[in-house]
């Protein structure tokens, strides 16, 4: 798997490069945000990158910036690794379509995990390119509408009141997961399982997260409902 990190600190991109090398990465190093661009939007568009780990304190340009520049040429996963730990940060790179927010010093094997979930969730085509019948209600073929929400299931998009509203990968099968049976409560647990992959235990703030990212972007607060001590539902019943 091939990877571009985006660090300007030469000796922790040192450190991280051989850290993942030893664990079968092939590892490309950019500076500053311009020599990121540089090697992930290339000439013919194509990216020939799997995952983007981008830090956001940058010498040239803000990651942020950088990492809403990646989002509008290429699918291509970003990672923000980065010291701001609070709630607004990750919630303003996750809407502007990064796909997981790693918080510094972080423990290298939760990266490693987290580089192969969102490596592997990046090429789910095949299985989504179907409706899926078992996959609950729908209201117009392969759609799920609750209230001015509609989710289309066989392009992964979604509207409110008929406006496209752009979600990240995460953000859409959360959502399509808890709009399979509304005002039913998925445990957190579960959740995590079926839109994670893993049950591993450090992937509940990042749910957190992304239940407050999709309630921002939806501009429906009270749609996910958090049920405390065990987890949450969509609020009304589906029409």
């Amino acid at each position: 798997m091939r990877l571009l990190l985006v660090e300007d600190d030469e000796h922790v991109a040192a450190a991280l490069s051989a850290v993942l090398s030893r664990h079968g990465l092939d590892v490309v190093h950019a500076r500053n945000g311009a020599e990121a661009l540089d090697h992930l939007l290339p000439a013919d568009g194509v990216s020939p990158f799997a995952v983007v780990l981008l830090d956001l304190g940058l010498p040239d340009q803000d990651g942020f910036e950088v990492c809403g520049r990646i989002r509008r040429r290429t699918s291509t996963p970003v990672i923000m690794v980065t010291a701001r730990a609070d709630v607004r940060s990750r919630i303003h790179g996750l809407n502007l379509g990064a796909d997981d927010y790693v918080v510094k010093p972080y423990d290298t094997g939760e990266l490693l995990a987290r580089i192969h979930a969102v490596s592997r969730r990046n090429a789910p085509d095949e299985h989504t390119e179907q409706p899926d019948e078992s996959r609950g209600p729908a209201g117009d073929g392969d759609a799920l509408r609750f209230g001015p929400v509609l989710i289309h299931l066989s392009t992964r998009q979604v509207t409110v009141d008929g406006a496209p509203v752009q979600l990240t990968r995460k953000e859409f099968d959360l959502l399509t997961l808890l709009a399979q049976r509304p005002g039913v409560v998925f445990r957190r647990e579960q959740i995590i399982s079926e839109v994670w992959r893993t049950s591993w235990e450090g992937t509940g703030r990042t749910l957190e997260v992304h239940v407050a990212s999709l309630r921002s972007k939806l501009r429906l607060p009270a749609l996910i409902e958090t049920v405390r001590g065990v987890g949450y539902r969509l609020a009304g019943p589906a029409s």
